[in-house]
């Protein structure tokens, strides 16, 4: 597992993540045995959160990284709706998304095509959904109820935890600008932990530090 995500920093680092969305969505739609390639990123977000909470979401999501750095530039960056950050559309939308892959499952066939044909609507239709989303309201509104997002956020560590990241915020911080939240791809508020010891530990908190880097008087930190 380690080796894997140290794959997936190095590629991280040498191009946007985004384009192997690209290249998944044109692979799998011709060879549909490769469509089973998207497992890692079901089973990626919610090992890591066990103990990085949804640091993937923000580091090493596809997806992602396409809402960030495309779907952004034609956002008008509403505010996030607040029933889809609710725990009952949550859950709905999980028992809705597993339900459709079921079913999608026994009409293509349990064959590697039929099952790679599964997971490329999947996540074909999804991206599609979140595009949509993000150019009416904000750019990760899909992240605010994606499934695995949500599995990730429940498994994440709810209390300090050595090697969790989270952000600190110093008590010197007057909460004044509120230049975190106002930067935030989830639309959370980090200044709210202000001079908190155990830091921010929103569990739909993507560590992509945006906030620290955006905060005037440098008062935020990553800590781990």
């Amino acid at each position: 597992m380690k080796s894997m995500f140290a794959i997936l920093r190095i590629i991280n680092n040498l191009f946007y993540m985004y384009w192997i969305l690209f290249l998944y969505l044109i692979a799998a739609y011709f060879v549909p045995e490769l469509g089973v390639i998207a497992i890692i990123c079901m089973v990626g977000p919610v090992a890591m959160a066990v103990r990085k909470g949804r640091y993937w979401c923000g580091h090493f999501c596809p997806r992602g990284s396409l809402y960030d750095r495309v779907v952004s530039r034609f956002s008008p960056h509403k505010p996030i709706p607040n029933f889809v950050r609710s725990k009952g559309f949550r859950i709905f939308m999980l028992m809705f998304i597993f339900g459709m892959f079921g079913v999608q499952l026994y009409l293509n066939g349990l064959t590697l095509a039929g099952i790679g044909r599964t997971f490329w609507n999947l996540i074909m239709i999804t991206t599609l959904v979140g595009i949509v989303l993000g150019v009416i309201y904000a750019p990760r509104t899909w992240c605010s109820f994606c499934p695995m997002g949500t599995l990730s956020a429940w498994v994440s560590p709810q209390k300090q935890k050595i090697g969790f990241p989270r952000v600190q915020v110093s008590s010197a911080c007057q909460m004044k600008c509120k230049r975190c939240a106002k930067v935030c791809p989830m639309q959370l508020t980090p200044y709210e932990s202000r001079g908190n010891d155990l830091g921010y530990l929103h569990p739909d908190c993507i560590k992509c530090g945006r906030c620290i880097k955006a905060c005037p008087t440098k008062v935020m930190k990553m800590d781990n």
